[in-house]
């Protein structure tokens, strides 16, 4: 609950008027329309940047009509709207006064159904700042509202004319400010800083899956060439920091499906954690940053390759992720692009074997992942998971491919066990048919897990946390080494 100041005075009926955009809304109506116009038809903006001719309330109304925004799936200050609705139960009227476009307010209102009136945006008339506090004051008179805003600078004019002022989310700075020049009837504490929420939208954690750009450099038997860990390390960062920068670009590409979701309803993005304008940001810092140290740090097959990532990545986010098996294969791909890039960065030839190895295992991966969420998103027949080509009714096959590819990652390996070159490699090339058992075993567990429902929605993160998978990695390394040396 909000902190109130007692000493204010109150009237029978006051009116309460509420901004919508970072206030009631955790988000930006104009900037979400945005996203959605500049990453699904952005063809379609130039002609939406031609309509600031006719003023801002011309070009948001072109945008809402652009990308109609369902307000259901909205990011709201549920702490506010408890509060609002307590307050109109008390007899107080509450007023939505927003610079969004009124086609966009109303909707909200319809929605929320917590408002008596709606001021907002209009032909010929953008509601912000003065011109929201002159309709404020010229429908309920000098002083004859309350006004809930995030952004005290801004709104200081709307500020400034009402009776009692109701700061949210706003920095401590602010709120100061208002204290001093203006009465508190309640304040709702701000967000905290953006730095939690913009590693979080990095995904850190997921940079794991990057360690791939290090099996040439083992496979290659160079772990003692110093030369050839430095290069594997910058490539680690290339791929690390463009799989952020689009893994920020899928967010904002998926916000209203992940706002639908489960557990991707609280990632940054889709929870209004963080804003879309500074996730634009860090996705173009993070995603020129990795492609600046593959193009300055890194041979010229090491740019392509994590060229290649970037743009594959980018056509799974926006197209690929819903072509029924396309996308598997797509996330194969790019799992073997990352071990492709990482014997680039260290120019050795990569074996035909750990490619074809590489596409099986991570395909089977990709089919376990599609497996986990049609479990969890699709359990009426009929049923589809959003965004996705896959029905309730693909479940069997989808359990069917995907430990059938585990298993032919197996053969794969005893083909490569007995190839001629791996004789000529190894000191004792026998001793590597014991990775067989171990990556049997390994497929058949994961697999064994998921159809209990203890694998997540990212198996390759699952595989990287799991204890009984960090034993199969060593126990098969130690072969490796062993049969190499021995």
């Amino acid at each position: 609950m909000p902190d109130e100041d007692p000493n204010l005075a109150d009237s029978d009926r006051r009116v309460i008027a509420v901004d919508l955009d970072g206030t009631l809304l955790r988000s930006d109506l104009l900037w979400e329309g945005l996203a959605r116009v500049a990453l699904r038809a952005p063809w379609r903006m130039p002609r939406l940047f031609l309509g600031l001719a006719g003023g801002r309330a011309t070009f948001k109304a072109g945008v809402a009509a652009a990308f109609p925004i369902d307000p259901a799936s909205l990011p709201w200050r549920a702490d506010l709207i408890e509060w609002l609705r307590a307050e109109r139960r008390a007899g107080h009227r509450v007023v939505l006064a927003t610079a969004a476009d009124r086609t966009l307010a109303e909707r909200v209102a319809a929605e929320l159904d917590l408002f008596d009136e709606v001021l907002a945006s209009g032909p010929g008339r953008n509601l912000s700042g003065r011109a929201k506090a002159e309709a404020l004051a010229e429908r309920f008179g000098e002083g004859g509202f309350d006004y809930a805003g995030d952004h005290v600078l801004k709104d200081w004019p709307v500020f400034a004319r009402a009776q009692g002022c109701i700061p949210v989310g706003a920095p401590g700075v602010e709120r100061a400010l208002l204290r001093d020049n203006r009465p508190i009837r309640a304040a709702f504490a701000d967000q905290g800083s953006v730095l939690r929420p913009a590693l979080k939208a990095m995904r850190i954690h997921q940079w794991a899956k990057n360690l791939l750009v290090f099996v040439p450099l083992l496979t290659a038997h160079l772990v003692l060439d110093a030369a050839a860990w430095a290069s594997s390390l910058l490539a680690f960062a290339a791929f690390s920091l463009v799989a952020s920068g689009t893994y920020i670009l899928n967010d904002l590409h998926d916000l209203e499906a992940d706002r639908l979701h489960a557990s991707k309803r609280h990632r940054p993005l889709a929870a209004g954690d963080l804003s879309i304008p500074a996730a634009f940001a860090l996705s173009a810092i993070l995603v020129l940053g990795g492609v600046a140290i593959a193009y300055f740090l890194l041979p010229r097959d090491g740019l392509g390759a994590v060229g290649l990532y970037l743009g594959l990545t980018l056509a799974y986010s926006f197209a690929l992720k819903r072509l029924l098996l396309v996308d598997v294969i797509a996330l194969a791909l790019l799992y073997t692009v990352r071990i492709l890039g990482g014997a680039e960065a260290i120019e050795v030839e990569l074996s035909s074997w750990l490619l074809v190895f590489s596409l099986f295992v991570f395909s089977s991966l990709a089919f376990l992942k599609r497996y986990v969420e049609l479990r969890r998103t699709a359990p009426a027949e009929g049923a589809v998971i959003p965004g996705r080509g896959y029905s309730a009714q693909d479940l069997a096959i989808v359990r069917v491919m995907g430990p059938t590819l585990g298993v032919m990652s197996v053969l794969v390996l005893a083909l490569f066990v007995q190839a001629p070159e791996v004789k000529e490699a190894y000191s004792s090339p026998r001793l590597l048919w014991m990775l067989l058992p171990l990556m049997t075993y390994w497929v058949a567990r994961i697999w064994f897990f998921a159809e209990r429902g203890q694998v997540d929605d990212d198996p390759v993160a699952f595989a990287v946390r799991d204890r009984g998978t960090q034993v199969v990695v060593v126990l098969m390394a130690v072969v490796a080494l062993v049969a190499w040396k021995l």
